[in-house]
């Protein structure tokens, strides 16, 4: 995951460029990324690109649809029904016209003309704490998302447990999560050195060399680009030194809103199937050679 910060976005909205322009001179640092918009439609519009806005400063007087009324819409959009909205005014300042801004869905009011220096104070309060907000938000979703997705291997891997097949379960980082016994046996197999459950299955697959040619990471390939793969490779079994043909499928894990949260590889040993059908095949050439 990167760890660089994206500036905080805040969107502005007021019908008099001049207005935006003293706007952006308070707030026009590298900490916000200002959007800016010259009616109350554009700024709905806006809002469904930008809907990770950290906190809206909305004009109050403005034509066709002023301030109370774009409040209102922005808090019925149900993806930013949560940005914080601050209302400007230079008319009406009394507790009836206030009142109908926080009834509108605003937090706070601004005069004009207003304090520079109490408008970015208060604008870096309200924005640090969506941020927080945020981030509590996308911890509990990824906490949820893990949770499910353990609860669905452990699920399966009781099914699979007594099967010949082997599986693992590897999370969104490509890190072992669950296996069956069957699954653990062909990784330690592959690999004897690596004994860590914690050790990506791409980094393994990339040391052992243990998939056919041109097949490059199909586990990263099922995380990032959601596809599945299929491919049989030759193993020599470091068990008894016997040479196996194994069937590998390898499915992207996806969450109830679509999201990838993890992948399932699964081994099969088809030795026995390519033996039966070697066999079939020596015997029809046999037959054939033979005039039977």
């Amino acid at each position: 995951m990167s760890s660089i910060i994206r500036p905080a976005k805040i969107l502005l909205v007021d019908d008099k460029p001049g207005n935006l322009l003293a706007l952006e001179a308070v707030l026009g640092t590298s900490a916000y990324e200002l959007v800016f918009a010259h009616s109350g439609r554009e700024a709905l519009e806006l809002l469904k690109q930008h809907q990770d806005t950290a906190l809206i400063l909305l004009d109050v007087q403005m034509p066709e649809l002023d301030g109370f009324e774009v409040a209102k819409r922005v808090k019925a959009m149900p993806d930013c029904r949560e940005i914080p909205i601050i209302l400007i005014t230079a008319v009406h300042t009394d507790n009836p016209f206030v009142m109908r801004g926080y009834q509108a869905g605003a937090i706070d009011y601004f005069s004009k003309p207003f304090d520079p220096e109490i408008l970015k104070t208060k604008v870096g309060i309200y924005v640090s704490f969506r941020q927080k907000t945020e981030l509590v938000k996308e911890k509990e979703r990824q906490t949820k998302e893990s949770e499910e997705l353990l609860r669905a291997s452990r699920k399966l891997s009781a099914i699979l447990e007594s099967s010949p097949v082997g599986v693992i379960f590897a999370d969104v980082d490509g890190r072992i999560c669950q296996a069956t016994k069957e699954g653990l046996r062909y990784w330690k197999s592959l690999e004897e050195s690596n004994h860590d459950s914690h050790v990506g299955l791409s980094d393994w697959w990339g040391n052992s060399g243990s998939l056919p040619e041109g097949i490059e990471d199909p586990l990263m390939e099922a995380l990032k680009g959601g596809s599945d793969s299929h491919n049989e490779f030759v193993h020599r079994d470091s068990f008894n030194g016997s040479f196996k043909s194994i069937y590998t499928s390898i499915s992207p894990l996806r969450g109830r809103s679509g999201k990838i949260l993890g992948a399932v590889v699964v081994f099969q040993d088809v030795t026995p199937q390519k033996a039966i059908g070697n066999d079939l095949e020596k015997r029809f050439k046999h037959l054939v050679s033979s005039g039977v």
